[in-house]
């Protein structure tokens, strides 16, 4: 069969990575996008990139309130607003400087039959097909989502002035790090969630310091809650818990995790399961040479995650044989102030669930001279190893976490042993001279 391309990547996102790879290999190549102003995807405009800079922004206050300074800040949220926008305008021209092989189709297809795709009146054919729909903000049942005074991350990330007042829903990497911007950036803020202790699946000192962390940045926890309803009124949204009691604040944030978009397929040759598309360990869909990346796959909902998937399957597409993607070794992690949190591989949660044995070594940063000047003393370095003694994973709660945990997911890529981890010798002074101890007292 004649097909118009070689291969095409239905969504914007990550997706234009392959795009990229697959044009330059000699595929000709289309990428269907319905908003090419925002090429690149959530990370680039609605997620990653502009909350971590809003973050760097908001800790330049929280770190200016110490003793040893004179004066104070403010942020000014339009100026900062005007600088996310210009530097998102670069980075997307120079994504689409990139992609000068691909043919870019401005519009929103509908994958509905084999190796088709329907754009407007138009039908385009192509005999690979990678989806890569991303995900949307999901509001649960009973909030009255309006986009002003209850809000998701795509309105947060857009805001021109602060709020004198916001609660966030959710204790995923959404809640958690905009409840520490706003907090760090002098707003009043709760944070809301349905469970009794936050990072579950941390370990638990880390989970009690990062609620300790919440704490000193003034932020109001209340855990055990349940929205029941949330609506707009004349006083402000009126929100109604589980338990029927009520409160009324300006501004709130859902921030309750993220469905997969899959609306865009519309034929029962390819499966959608209740996480998202379903896929092999090829991320291949049900329907042969129609793939799935990214975050409307359902499996790990990270940009990282989903250029890896993506690149994997357009070197498989090509024939390179690459080494299959091993979803425990994809760092996750939250960003929040002064510490974030970081983990990779194997954890002690993961390994007890599973009934493995294995080895834990834990290393409080507290009484450190060099944490304590970083505001780091809550910080606690993890790291695990099997029975055989390999390293297998490890967690992180110090500042810049998400840049130290590299040292451990490079030892489990490297299927380095404990008795090797030890011979690492490491910067002083530092955060990584904590790892160090870690690897030691395995």
């Amino acid at each position: 069969m004649n097909y118009d391309y070689d291969i095409l990547f239905l969504g914007g996102g990550l997706n234009y990575a392959g795009a990229i790879i697959a044009s330059r290999a000699g595929l000709k190549t289309a990428l269907v996008e319905k908003n090419m102003a925002h090429l690149g995807g959530t990370c680039l405009h609605n997620g990653c990139i502009p909350s971590k800079m809003y973050l760097q922004a908001a800790e330049t206050i929280r770190a200016g309130r110490a003793a040893h300074f004179n004066g104070g800040l403010s942020l000014d949220m339009a100026k900062l607003d005007d600088e996310k926008e210009a530097m998102l305008a670069g980075a997307t021209k120079a994504i689409t400087g990139q992609c000068s092989k691909v043919d870019l189709i401005d519009g929103e297809g509908r994958l509905t039959a084999a190796h088709t795709i329907e754009v407007a009146e138009r039908s385009i054919t192509a005999e690979y097909i990678v989806i890569g729909t991303g995900a949307s903000p999901m509001v649960p049942e009973g909030i009255a989502y309006d986009g002003e005074a209850i809000i998701s991350s795509d309105e947060v990330l857009n805001m021109r002035t602060l709020p004198e007042k916001i609660a966030v829903y959710g204790d995923g990497a959404i809640g958690l790090e905009m409840a520490s911007f706003f907090a760090a950036a002098g707003v009043e803020t709760e944070l809301i969630w349905r469970h009794d202790r936050l990072l579950r699946n941390a370990h638990s000192m880390i989970s009690q310091n990062i609620k300790s962390q919440l704490e000193a940045l003034g932020i109001t926890l209340r855990p055990d809650q349940t929205i029941k309803t949330a609506k707009t009124t004349k006083r402000g949204v009126h929100i109604r818990f589980g338990d029927d009691s009520e409160h009324y604040l300006p501004t709130l944030l859902v921030a309750t995790g993220r469905r997969a978009n899959t609306d865009a397929v519309q034929t029962d040759a390819i499966t959608i399961g209740k996480k998202g598309i379903e896929t092999d360990a090829h991320f291949e869909t049900t329907l042969e040479k129609h793939y799935a990346i990214g975050d409307c796959n359902g499996k790990i909902q990270l940009a990282h995650a989903a250029r890896a998937e993506v690149l994997y399957v357009v070197r498989r597409i090509l024939g390179k044989n690459p080494d299959r993607i091993d979803m425990d070794r994809i760092v996750k992690f939250i960003h929040t102030l002064p510490c974030s949190y970081a983990q990779v591989g194997k954890i002690g949660s993961t390994m007890t669930k599973e009934g493995k044995r294995y080895h834990e070594s834990v290393v409080p940063l507290k009484g450190l001279p060099f944490a304590h000047s970083h505001d780091a003393d809550l910080g606690v370095m993890v790291v695990y190893s099997d029975e055989e003694d390999f390293i297998v994973g490890g967690e992180i709660f110090a500042p810049n976490a998400e840049e130290l945990i590299a040292v451990v997911a490079m030892a489990i890529a490297g299927e380095m042993d404990a008795a090797l981890a030890k011979h690492t010798i490491l910067a002083h002074p530092t955060f990584s001279e904590s790892l160090e101890k870690s690897f030691l007292r395995l």
